[in-house]
């Protein structure tokens, strides 16, 4: 039996810890810290179990100086706005107390450009930490995030960078995390991705590791910032969502399914007649074929750097309840995004704002004023998740 087994019938609840509860300033609009906390997360979790979910993954909580998280200023530190130390162990300590998992969100591929390490990188060209980054001209031109400057990317290919961010990792698991959700999986080289999972596995062979692999559309000028294979061929001709995924199967358990979210957009919240369910499941069924049977492809409809899957449906709960019905037949875990199960939805598509467009997707979570019927809907869902289709 496969250590990892336990992620098969997971029900993920994805929590952005600054929008979830313990919230302070409702201003959303504006790339601030709201206050929500770990605290808040402890005191939800009657909510959480009473819905029915049995894994939690929750946001980057190292020392950041953002609010969702990902411009890590310090891995091996809980973000003071976020709680302590303290209140982490808690969080692991009540969420296994309830038999429910709880994986943290993990980000090896690059830090804040405020890391005391790039800071001394780019002060002095003759500190180790200067081969940590990879500088096309020290100290201003260097690789990053894809054009984001504030986001230095790690070279991983030196191997006190790559011991480094491999031992932050072990340390949190050490606390009692059940997985990691691995940031940005197209950055860092193969090389790394296979000493990584070879190294965690050592010690934590129960730990599951799934991997953020998203890079449809793409654009040329980032092809520098990413490390995938036949690199030229696609630049040429373009990345394939399809494709990409793919490529990482041998270096996780499992990756986030962007083409099935790509599915059920097409051919569900965007369709414009009749939707045929039947075409539907035989294309998701064609996606899964060219995967191994024991690999995860966690399937979800939204996360924070999307639309919100209701707004796609042009706020068409019946739409939304038809794709949450083929999401919970897949013979794989599902992922929940905070608010989807309460009709959280905006206005405006992430993409209509030049600057922060993805604070619509990621408003605090609504505990007033919820949608029931959706809520209730969802709970039945997760209270009678059996793998379907896909097994005949």
């Amino acid at each position: 039996m496969n250590r990892t087994d336990w992620f098969r019938n997971a029900v993920v609840y994805n929590i952005l810890i600054d929008r979830f509860a313990g919230l302070k300033n409702f201003n959303w609009q504006k790339p601030d810290f709201l206050g929500g906390n770990i605290k808040g997360i402890i005191e939800k979790l009657d909510y959480i179990k009473e819905l029915g979910i049995n894994t939690i993954w929750i946001s980057p909580f190292y020392e950041t100086t953002q609010y969702h998280g990902y411009h890590i200023t310090n891995y091996l530190k809980v973000e003071p706005r976020f709680g302590t130390i303290k209140d982490l162990k808690e969080l692991i300590r009540q969420v296994h107390k309830l038999e429910i998992r709880i994986i943290a969100d993990f980000v090896p591929n690059h830090c804040s450009e405020k890391h005391p390490f790039f800071q001394e990188a780019i002060r002095n060209k003759k500190s180790k930490y200067y081969h940590w980054f990879t500088f096309k001209k020290w100290p201003d031109d260097y690789l990053c995030f894809m054009d984001i400057r504030e986001l230095p990317k790690l070279n991983l290919d030196i191997a006190e960078a790559r011991d480094y961010i491999i031992s932050a990792a072990k340390y949190w698991l050490s606390l009692g995390f059940d997985g990691l959700r691995l940031d940005h999986a197209i950055g860092p080289r193969h090389t790394f991705w296979r000493y990584f999972k070879n190294d965690i596995k050592k010690d934590f062979p129960e730990t599951v590791l799934i991997a953020e692999v998203w890079a449809e559309g793409f654009k040329r000028s980032l092809f520098k910032s990413i490390n995938i294979k036949n690199k030229f061929l696609r630049w040429f001709f373009g990345i394939s969502q399809e494709g990409i995924q793919k490529e990482y199967i041998d270096n996780f358990d499992g990756i986030l399914d962007f083409q099935f979210r790509n599915i059920v957009l097409s051919n569900i919240a965007h369709a414009s007649g009749k939707i045929n369910i039947k075409v539907v499941q035989s294309k998701i069924k064609k996606h899964f074929s060219g995967y191994p049977k024991k690999f995860f492809l966690p399937a979800f409809l939204d996360n924070h750097d999307t639309n919100r899957f209701l707004y796609e449906c042009g706020n068409n709960k019946k739409k939304i309840k038809t794709a949450a019905n083929i999401q919970f037949e897949l013979n794989q875990p599902v992922i929940i995004y905070y608010g989807t199960e309460v009709g959280m939805t905006h206005k405006q598509s992430i993409k209509y704002l030049k600057n922060h467009g993805d604070l619509q997707a990621r408003q605090p979570m609504v505990w007033k004023d919820q949608d029931f019927d959706l809520l209730n809907f969802y709970k039945d869902l997760i209270k009678k998740k059996t793998p379907s289709f896909l097994q005949s």
